[in-house]
């Protein structure tokens, strides 16, 4: 079994998205500790900036008529796309930043598409078990102040589920900035309560990655 997982954190240490990852990808590996995991930290670790309007002008131009850059780009995306196709799961651990996607989420996924294998509704990931781990500073559910600022989650499922046809469970929380922004000091229990929700869902999620029947996510 092997798995490949994305992390989009930019925090290097107290990261709660990669946290809650952590506890599935615990629970995958529950009888099979020598699984194999490919690793992709782009929020650390960011894929190029240029290398997404380089591979798609690449793809304009022969081959042998590719100058370094574009060589460089396309070479890149195809690694990318190998290490997706190769897994038999996927796991996926993306904060909300600013109200959207993740930059280095979005030119990861910019980059994915324009490799021929992704291009005009192929799906080589169809059906492969997924896990998406959705993290936010504030409140964005129904009846909340901020009701629909959340503008990355929808994004990200249409991608991974409509887009991809992965077989995908959700797992959230919000409130993760309740004890670090002081005007959000009165939620740090109610936080506290949805950390502790997000990860025991995070632990039955873990057998869906070896295609065992799964939960699906409540609304947050």
């Amino acid at each position: 079994m092997s798995l490949y997982r994305l992390d989009a954190s930019i925090r290097s240490e107290g990261s709660i998205s990669r946290g809650i990852a952590d506890v599935v990808e615990a629970s995958w590996r529950e009888g099979e500790p020598d699984v194999h995991v490919t690793r992709r930290h782009v929020g650390l670790e960011p894929l190029p900036s240029d290398a997404w309007a380089l591979a798609v002008s690449a793809s304009g131009v022969e081959a042998s008529a590719r100058n370094a850059e574009q060589c460089s780009a396309v070479a890149l995306a195809a690694t990318l796309v190998d290490e997706i196709v190769d897994a038999q799961a996927l796991l996926f651990a993306v904060p909300l930043y600013n109200f959207g996607v993740s930059q280095h989420f979005k030119t990861w996924v910019d980059l994915v598409l324009t490799d021929p294998r992704m291009a005009g509704g192929a799906q080589p990931l169809g059906g492969k078990p997924a896990v998406l781990v959705v993290v936010r500073g504030g409140a964005y559910g129904p009846g909340t102040p901020r009701e629909g600022w959340d503008h990355a989650s929808g994004w990200i499922r249409r991608i991974l589920e409509d887009v991809w046809g992965l077989d995908l469970r959700v797992v959230e929380t919000e409130f993760t900035l309740a004890g670090v922004n002081p005007a959000l000091d009165q939620f740090i229990d109610l936080a506290a309560q949805m950390r502790r929700d997000a990860e025991s869902l995070a632990a039955d999620l873990g057998p869906h990655l070896s295609g065992a029947p799964a939960p699906l996510a409540p609304a947050v």
